[in-house]
């Protein structure tokens, strides 16, 4: 008996430090997960221009969208917790609402990069790209979730260092070889991929609670086709465990975009100020912002939509929806003489 005791005794002197350390690394988890679990406060764009840009006392056109794309990339990667959409090891591999968002903001610094390429940075389809930008875009595009060979963070900071190159030649009043068009056509070209961009996760927040929907694709053209055949009413449901993931997203995506918009705003602004269209942006920012709103409850919740409980993504859906609308009213707006 007396070994039998000594071998219990041994076994649960053995077990009672990993038990401990188990424990501790679970707090640990717990609480970095709650310290992370975060979304960056906005900031001024203004303020970020001359921060940024080298330009002296004077911003020229293009410095604040330039700084203003850059701010949100270092933002993504710099906030607390870093870059969590590669990680693979807890807390960050346990998290999803933030990378969600996280992407959300790359997808849209990935339009207006190539926008920048596409369209800012250049006078008329002949003309040649920017040696930067062509540098920048691709490195946006790079894969969220590769976490070494090369890390995700390691080829957007790339992207980033090529974009602060074309900004300082763009500053740099002595030198022509960097320019930034604000142009109508330009503006334009960039919120026809908003707009689609805004619809598609309206859509997908309307989703959430499953919705019996008439198949429009081929309407307004007779001769149209498609590659396969689809019936007339479609069912479209979000899966319950994507909710809070596309509710996440569209709240990044509208966080990116409300910055984007008032740096443009300023750089367009005699643009806007000449097609009348400056309070139809306002309203844009206006309707992004309320999507920023603190989220009390704990959870997504995903009630009916006139239910007991609230919906979340359908109060989302509505915001984002109208701020769509508004961005079709601009762009027929910036397209009259």
């Amino acid at each position: 008996m007396k070994t039998g005791r000594t071998l219990q005794e041994s076994d649960s002197s053995v077990f009672q430090p990993i038990g401990l350390a188990l424990l501790a690394y679970g707090v640990l988890v717990g609480v970095l997960m709650f310290l992370w679990d975060f979304e960056p406060e906005p900031f001024d764009v203004q303020e970020t221009a001359r921060s940024v840009a080298r330009s002296g006392p004077d911003i020229v056109t293009g410095d604040v969208t330039a700084s203003t794309l850059i701010r949100v990339m270092r933002t993504l990667l710099e906030k607390r917790g870093g870059y969590l959409s590669n990680d693979i090891f807890p807390p960050g591999v346990l998290m999803d609402n933030i990378p969600r968002w996280e992407f959300g903001v790359i997808t849209q610094s990935r339009d207006l990069v190539r926008a920048f390429r596409n369209d800012f940075a250049r006078s008329q389809t002949q003309s040649t790209e920017d040696l930067d930008l062509i540098v920048a875009d691709p490195q946006f595009h790079y894969d969220t979730e590769s976490w070494i060979l090369p890390a995700s963070e390691s080829e957007y900071r790339k992207g980033i260092d090529a974009l602060e190159r074309y900004l300082n030649r763009l500053s740099n009043v002595g030198k022509q070889d960097a320019q930034f068009y604000a142009r109508a056509d330009n503006l334009r070209d960039w919120l026809a991929v908003v707009e689609k961009r805004l619809g598609s996760l309206s859509q997908r927040l309307s989703a959430s609670v499953g919705q019996l929907r008439i198949n429009t694709d081929l309407q307004g053209d007779t001769a149209a086709t498609q590659s396969t055949a689809t019936p007339d009413m479609i069912l479209v449901k979000t899966p319950w465990l994507e909710i809070d993931d596309v509710f996440y997203e569209a709240r990044g995506s509208a966080w990116a975009l409300v910055h984007f918009l008032k740096a443009v705003e300023i750089d367009f602004m005699q643009v806007l100020q000449k097609k009348n269209a400056l309070v139809s942006l306002r309203q844009i920012i206006r309707e992004l912002e309320e999507t920023q709103a603190p989220v009390w409850s704990p959870i997504i919740l995903n009630g009916t939509g006139f239910g007991f409980v609230t919906n979340h993504s359908l109060v989302m859906g509505s915001y984002i929806s109208r701020a769509n609308a508004a961005v079709i009213d601009l762009r027929n707006l910036l397209e009259q003489g």
